[in-house]
């Protein structure tokens, strides 16, 4: 078992910035895949990006690049999320997600953590 949890949400003003991080605790998993989704009122849960264990590998959904970056701290099983430029369509549920392969795909994720709100106001 991977027990994930998340923090760093908040409320912010649009162009501002945020940073997330993701904690994982139990089993060692240094094979995983880690990303991060978000999930707004009314709407699917969608990847934002995703990172290797190692760091060498990263995908961005479109709508953040450049704006987001995702990092890996191995040593202490974290992973960070930050977020520059905030615009109000990133207000969404943020939620750090392990699973055993690379993809964007949500159903292949194993482990999840229970979500940090993120609020951009105009």
């Amino acid at each position: 078992q991977v027990q994930l949890v998340e923090s760093g949400g908040g409320l912010v003003q649009a162009g501002c910035s945020l940073r997330l991080s993701c904690v994982a605790s139990g089993r060692t998993f240094g094979w995983y895949y880690m990303g991060w989704f978000r999930q707004g009122p009314g709407q699917e849960r969608e990847f934002v990006v995703g990172i290797s264990w190692r760091g060498r590998i990263t995908d961005y959904a479109d709508s953040v690049k450049g704006r987001f970056t995702i990092s890996s701290d191995n040593a202490n099983n974290k992973v960070y999320l930050q977020m520059n430029s905030l615009k109000p369509e990133d207000t969404a549920v943020y939620y750090c997600a392990a699973g055993p392969q690379r993809t964007v795909d949500v159903p292949q994720y194993v482990y999840w953590g229970r979500g940090t709100q993120v609020t951009v106001s105009s």
